[in-house]
């Protein structure tokens, strides 16, 4: 017998289990999977089936958080039907060592299962058609509302009033205009993928981002596959580079011809033919010399209305087509079509690059932090005198972090000349300025080194770079900062267990003496992120090499008790002295899911106090929100957080304290009468003497 206080450890074994589905008060798993679970687990099993009828059949097993009772559920259909009913269920009291037995074989109504491949491992033959299935309802939004879906009619119910039905593991549409006929799906109506094709105003977001990113250099060409109306190409050009394009529709009698940079700019999730899809994109590979740009629609808005369900993806009420990709997913369908390893540049956009070490230079350059040439403080003569001579070299090691070396020194004839070794000519640099700070830039050299390493492993930790992978220049760094790159890469892998540590982050958010701590999580402006301890960036550096930062992102969240990062979009951050947040993108270090959230139409977004918190001291308007957070603090309008956290909140707190924000500076309501502003002036008049007396006793 199992004693009720003996069960409290299983409870939590199941909780902790890394397979199953796991619902508030029980663990469910299939019965192929059973050997994965703890030992503990699998003992509760072996004893509770010793106490099972004879050939008592069942797929999946539940554990009850709550007691200890253990039941065997019967779906004869599990890899068959996508939604399969339950037959029967047998539960085993493991304490009075008894079963009780439910048959909902001739049931009208009987409970059936969801999301199927959560109760399997994934090694499990259907493991991914399972999960396919579940992507396409989640992007049609099937499972809205879970609470009435849990049952066979419940979930017809819903199938009928999203107008799809189920056929083997596809949704499709149970409008008359769709019909299956043999294997897969066939159309009686032609999707018109031009009307996806949209006109901007500037240049679509992947190409602007691979302009910023220093790709398009001297005499680089660039063809557009899919150009719809050809925008991009026209802009490009007008930026002197050779520049051309194809599209079935708009451009269907142009060459499709090879070129440096080829963007396949959002074409394969508007392609609803997968074996299309997937040529899309080898054709555009085909035609790539240095570095190809894939983007695809990955968030998913309010797809519920005037869409129907189409093959792995959904129709609009336009006729066009949209498949909706989750991040991780765009990066394993281009890496595995492509057989590469693509970089994530921006939800939705990646850089694929021909040559591994252009890829390894572009990864390590987004994990490269800024630094300022020290000043000159002491002046003399003989520095004067070369100070012409001196001002490359110095430029060199603010870059590098160190000295040049064998084929570098070319650059550096003259200096040589003059002074015998790049060591005599750094020393009378060093006399002229400090050299602490000289030393901080090679520190903070070797931190960006030790990021890019740790991360370099941190997606495929059997599949090591190489120093080989590498450019010429960053050997040298790694050689130079480490005196080894085995040294260097040490001190990596330490660094990335160190972040596996329970309540690591939590201990290093704390530690911070950049952003703003609240019980919860740290918030850091986004310009004060390269200057984090190193372990923050890092962690950072695990969630935006992987999955891309959210475009225009604000601040970054650090959670404390979770695995989570969040970038949080308030576009009026400087301009507004309470920015409402618009958006807000998290992603989950432990799975790479991405919640995102939009605000922008909502009555009451979460809104920024105590801004100067979030920023460095060297941030341009930085005293401007100091002295408005001062200021609120000594009017007591920021005593209680948690009121305040959202708009309303602090609309109501504004207006009870008779207050009201002219820019960054408050002031009393117009409306507010004298004696009730002298009332208000008198108490902030005492809490500043309570605040300063405090201070004086500290």
């Amino acid at each position: 017998m199992i004693r009720e206080y003996a069960y409290s450890p299983i409870r939590d074994l199941c909780q902790q289990s890394p397979i199953g589905k796991k619902l508030p008060n029980a663990l469910y798993i299939h019965i192929s999977a059973i050997a994965y679970l703890s030992p503990q687990l699998q003992e509760s099993d072996r004893q509770a089936r010793a106490l099972l009828p004879k050939e008592s059949k069942f797929t999946i097993i539940k554990f009850n958080y709550e007691q200890p009772k253990i039941s065997y559920l019967f779906y004869p259909e599990f890899d068959t039907d996508p939604h399969p009913a339950l037959h029967q269920s047998i539960q085993v009291d493991l304490q009075t060592q008894t079963t009780q037995h439910r048959d909902y074989h001739q049931s009208p109504n009987p409970p059936i299962l969801h999301r199927k491949e959560t109760f399997v491992n994934p090694d499990y033959p259907l493991y991914q058609i399972f999960a396919q299935l579940t992507k396409q309802e989640e992007a049609i939004g099937l499972f809205h509302e879970t609470r009435t879906i849990g049952t066979r009619k419940g979930w017809e119910q819903r199938l009928q009033e999203y107008h799809v039905e189920l056929k083997e593991h596809q949704v499709i549409s149970s409008s008359p205009r769709i019909e299956t006929r043999g294997e897969g799906l066939k159309e009686d109506i032609k999707i018109d993928r031009h009307k996806a094709a949209i006109h901007r105003p500037d240049l679509s977001k992947p190409v602007r981002l691979a302009l910023e990113a220093g790709l398009f250099t001297e005499n680089t060409t660039f063809f557009d596959y899919g150009c719809g109306h050809g925008e991009d190409i026209k802009r490009i050009s007008d930026r002197g580079f050779t520049s051309s394009g194809w599209d079935p529709y708009y451009r269907p009698q142009s060459d499709r011809t090879s070129a440096e940079i080829v963007n396949l700019g959002y074409i394969i999730n508007v392609i609803e033919s997968q074996i299309e899809r997937r040529e899309a994109i080898i054709k555009a590979w085909e035609l790539t010399q240095k570095v190809l740009i894939v983007s695809a629609q990955v968030l998913i808005g309010d797809v519920g209305k005037g869409q129907i369900a189409y093959s792995d993806g959904v129709v609009s009420s336009r006729n066009t087509f949209q498949k909706y990709y989750e991040q991780e997913e765009l990066k394993l369908y281009i890496d595995q079509v492509l057989s590469v390893d693509s970089v994530p540049v921006a939800l939705g956009i990646y850089f694929v690059f021909r040559d591994e070490m252009q890829a390894q230079s572009f990864r390590a350059s987004r994990f490269r932090s800024r630094a300022t040439t020290p000043r000159i403080r002491l002046v003399s003569k003989r520095f004067e005198d070369y100070r012409e001579l001196l001002t490359p070299l110095m430029d060199f090691f603010t870059e590098r972090g160190r000295l040049p070396v064998s084929e570098e020194l070319s650059n550096f004839e003259p200096l040589l000349t003059e002074f015998g070794t790049m060591r005599r000519a750094f020393n009378l640099i060093v006399s002229a300025t400090n050299q602490d700070e000289w030393d901080a830039i090679a520190d903070k050299r070797r931190q960006d080194i030790l990021v890019f390493l740790a991360l370099s492993n941190f997606d495929n930790p059997y599949k090591r770079l190489k120093l080989s992978q590498l450019s010429q220049q960053y050997q040298t760094d790694i050689k130079s900062l480490f005196g080894s790159y085995q040294g260097a890469s040490t001190t990596a892998d330490l660094m990335l267990f160190n972040l596996g540590r329970e309540s690591f982050i939590a201990t290093c958010c704390r530690n911070s003496k950049i952003g703003r701590l609240d019980q919860q999580s740290l918030y850091v402006h986004i310009s004060a992120l390269e200057h984090l301890d190193t372990m923050l960036r890092l962690y950072e550096g695990c969630a935006s090499r992987t999955i891309g930062r959210m475009d225009g992102a604000t601040l970054i969240k650090f959670h404390l008790h979770k695995p989570k990062i969040s970038y949080l979009f308030c576009p009026e951050f400087d301009r507004e002295p309470h920015p409402k947040i618009q958006a807000s993108m998290q992603i989950d270090l432990r799975d790479l899911q991405v919640r995102y959230r939009d605000y922008h139409n909502s009555d009451n977004p979460p809104v920024l106090h105590c801004k100067d918190a979030y920023v460095l001291p060297d941030y341009p308007q930085y005293e401007k929100f100091a002295k408005l957070t001062k200021q609120e603090e000594s009017w007591g309008l920021l005593e209680d957080m948690k009121n305040i956290s959202h708009w309303q909140g602090w609309q109501a707190k504004l207006k009870e304290s008779c207050a009201e924000l002219q820019g960054h500076r408050l002031t009393w309501r117009k409306d507010t009468n004298s004696e009730t502003i002298k009332l208000l002036k008198a108490k902030i008049k005492a809490r500043k003497l309570l605040l300063n007396s405090m201070l004086v006793i500290e």
